[in-house]
């Protein structure tokens, strides 16, 4: 079978990002980018070559990651049925934060804003801005189109998100159990999405 142009290189990110986000929450943002490396199969001159820096990969870990939560809002009929949309874009985020990988880089990235601003600017600019701005944008659009009345876009987005995470982030971050079944973010993910939309109907 012929090969796919750019398969090895889509095949080998994948693996570095994987080895990275394990890496990163197991040693920190001092990991070495050999431990990395070794785990992902690949030279420490591929992860060079493909990202330059450990900022760099960092931000192409967090872009991964925002990719698949704002996907919801750019699907085909998106636009037509923001309630569905914004409610999947919830359960995204929810599904996102009930991965202990997930809340553990969030632990990692705060607690090295002293030591490492640089890595942590990186993991912001690449992560919480792009999730929120695609948020807002999808507000915007359905603004335009009249289905929402969405005065200031990017206050609005972050009225959303602060109703899907609520007190369940920070439970979480602190170590203290929260329910993130698939059932109780189905029902987070329903409600903030009605409120939301009833709200700025």
């Amino acid at each position: 079978m012929p090969r796919v142009a750019g398969q090895i290189d889509r095949a080998k990110s994948g693996a570095i990002l994987d080895a990275a986000a394990a890496v990163l929450c197991e040693r920190g943002l001092s990991a070495p980018l050999d431990e990395i490396a070794r785990r992902a199969g690949v030279s420490k001159q591929t992860i060079y070559n493909h990202y330059g820096s450990k900022a760099e990969l960092m931000r192409a870990l967090f872009q991964r990651r925002v990719g698949r939560v704002i996907a919801p809002l750019e699907g085909p009929d998106a636009e037509a049925f923001p309630e569905a949309a914004l409610a999947a874009y919830a359960r995204a985020i929810l599904s996102a934060l009930a991965s202990e990988q997930s809340v553990a880089m969030i632990r990692l990235v705060v607690s090295s804003v002293p030591t490492a601003p640089e890595l942590t600017r990186a993991a912001y600019e690449a992560s919480i801005r792009p999730t929120r701005a695609g948020l807002a944008a999808f507000l915007e659009r359905e603004t335009r189109l009249g289905r929402l009345a969405v005065a200031d876009a990017a206050l609005a987005a972050d009225f959303f998100t602060g109703m899907v995470l609520g007190h369940t982030q920070m439970r979480l971050l602190f170590g203290v159990p929260a329910p993130l079944d698939e059932d109780h973010i189905e029902a987070i993910a329903r409600e903030a999405a009605r409120r939301f939309v009833r709200a700025y109907g």
